[in-house]
């Protein structure tokens, strides 16, 4: 492992193919230590749901344990987005491996010594949770450093392969050690995949990132704005709740598909789930492919059709093995819609606010997965299951077509570096002596036809201001001289504003900032107003 490096060079001359992440040294020991890691994972939670399943309320304390495992998905995604953004990720990746470490072997000993009561043992599982939740935004803002641009998309869907194999190796694993060697050996397995993970963390080696730490409420609140300001965020977001909403129905009700409607036992369930697993590794073999001939549009539109007809056919057909065949179109768009969608947002947003764009990604996701699997459930108690997934094929048809209406917008041509281009700001007072907001302004001197010229980039400019750091924005016009336009905004504080300086501002935002300032002649004047203190103050 002491040879890991970014070898971008191995992908020089390769074929775009799934696996083409594979040949670069640091990004294929991270994905096989990730592995390793979410086996460890999916073993831990078949032998704490054992573990359980003689306990007094045994079905509500079983499904207690994967709630305790994405609930701090829900509460620490954000917080989990600024950690990642402001401190070095690989350090951060390291210390969560030592605290879930931790907590697993504490695990491990407490069941061996039987010493393990339910409450303790969700509240571990919660902790482990937790471990996971802070771990994901800064393994995937990552991902971009490690590989070349056109390779992302490859690597997103080759996490989601990750998830797949995990899923379908952890649990068979776990079955088999917890009937050989007990609950306690599948605990102490998988503290050996966090400390696998760990050394893989361990030997890579790179330079520390070289972005300083912003103040934990000021970075909350500037990846909210960055994200709410986003077009492009906000657009993917929407159609990743338009796609899981409905395509959730698939996996809150599948056990009962094939309980009631195939008369299938426990076992065929788990074919089920296989033939999911199978469907989405197979996608990765396609995807490749079917991007070369769609756009990104058609690729996640196709996807939901094809998902809407899987959902039909498992719901009409009697037969059992129809019915598993269906499920594997149905992994096959579940893993082409989110990596899509995943990998347009590793590309598209920029470096200083990379983990907390994801964080909220991953809030929606598992937010929407996570009401949707208690909507779709009283739908089909009040309606019954054909319903329940009819309605949700029916929707997933609209969102398709509604796709047309909302189109991703295509990022690729788009430069996401950092760029510092704004001359350091003369100041002659003080800014320690004046902590309130800061008002920036930029007066234009503009007329005839580049008057337009600049009202038309005004809506972008705003947006620019507002995702770097600006809480308001305005235009104005002097009335005493209709070519003098000036443009204002405020930003909460001075180091805020320092932000945008060195290194918010992207080379599109660069070049857009550049083109509005042409229009003017003379050369625009920028001018930065301190909060003034009042006697009293």
């Amino acid at each position: 492992m002491s040879s890991l490096s970014a070898e971008t060079s191995a992908t020089a001359g390769a074929p775009p193919t799934t696996w083409a992440p594979l040949r670069i040294a640091v990004f294929r020991w991270l994905w096989i230590g990730a592995l390793v890691s979410n086996i460890g994972t999916w073993m831990q939670t078949v032998g704490a749901q054992w573990l359980l399943v003689h306990e007094p309320n045994a079905a509500t304390l079983v499904s207690l344990v994967q709630t305790a495992q994405a609930l701090p998905v829900l509460l620490l995604a954000m917080p989990a987005g600024v950690l990642a953004d402001s401190f070095d990720r690989r350090w951060l990746l390291i210390g969560v491996q030592g605290f879930q470490t931790v907590v697993a072997l504490l695990l491990t000993v407490l069941t061996a010594a039987d010493r393990m009561t339910p409450g303790l043992l969700l509240s571990l599982t919660f902790a482990l949770g937790a471990g996971a939740a802070l771990q994901a935004p800064a393994y995937q803002a990552v991902v971009p450093d490690l590989v070349p641009r056109p390779l992302i998309p490859n690597a997103s869907v080759l996490g989601s392969i990750n998830v797949n194999i995990a899923r379908a190796i952890g649990p068979a694993i776990a079955g088999v050690v917890v009937a050989r060697a007990g609950v306690p050996a599948v605990f102490a397995l998988n503290v050996v995949s966090f400390v696998v993970f760990g050394l893989v963390l361990l030997a890579w080696r790179r330079e520390p990132d070289a972005r300083g730490s912003e103040p934990f409420l000021p970075a909350l609140l500037a990846g909210g704005r960055y994200v709410r300001h986003s077009r492009v965020v906000r657009r993917l977001l929407l159609r990743c709740t338009m796609f899981v909403v409905p395509a959730n129905v698939l996996w809150a009700l599948l056990a009962l598909v094939a309980r009631d409607r195939l008369g299938l036992g426990a076992g065929g369930y788990g074919v089920m789930l296989g033939a999911l697993g199978i469907g989405s590794i197979g996608g990765a073999f396609l995807l490749p492919r079917v991007r070369s001939r769609l756009t990104t549009n058609g690729l996640v539109a196709a996807a939901m059709v094809l998902y809407a007809a899987a959902l039909l056919v498992l719901v009409v057909t009697p037969t059992a093995w129809l019915g598993v065949l269906a499920l594997l179109p149905a992994g096959v768009a579940w893993v082409g819609v989110l990596s899509t969608l995943n990998a347009n947002l590793q590309t598209f947003l920029p470096v200083w606010v990379r983990a907390r764009g994801l964080a909220v990604y991953q809030l929606v996701l598992f937010g929407s997965m996570a009401g949707a699997a208690a909507a779709w459930g009283a739908v089909a108690d009040a309606f019954g299951l054909t319903t329940a997934y009819v309605a949700a094929a029916v929707l997933l048809v609209v969102g398709a077509v509604a796709g047309a209406l909302l189109p991703l917008r295509d990022t690729s041509g788009l430069d996401r570096s950092p760029a510092m281009f704004w001359p350091e700001p003369r100041v002659a007072i003080d800014a320690g002596q004046h902590p309130g907001e800061v008002l920036v302004t930029t007066t234009y001197h503009v007329s005839g036809e580049r008057r337009d010229e600049l009202l038309a980039l005004a809506p972008d400019l705003r947006r620019m201001r507002r995702r770097t750091g600006g809480t308001s924005w305005a235009l104005y016009v002097d009335a005493a001289d209709p070519t003098r336009y000036v443009e204002q905004y405020t930003v909460a504080s001075w180091a805020e504003h320092l932000l945008q300086h060195s290194g918010r501002l992207t080379a599109t935002d660069r070049d857009l900032d550049l083109r509005a300032r042409a229009l003017s002649d003379p050369p625009t004047e920028v001018a930065h107003l301190f909060t003034a203190r009042l006697p009293g103050d």
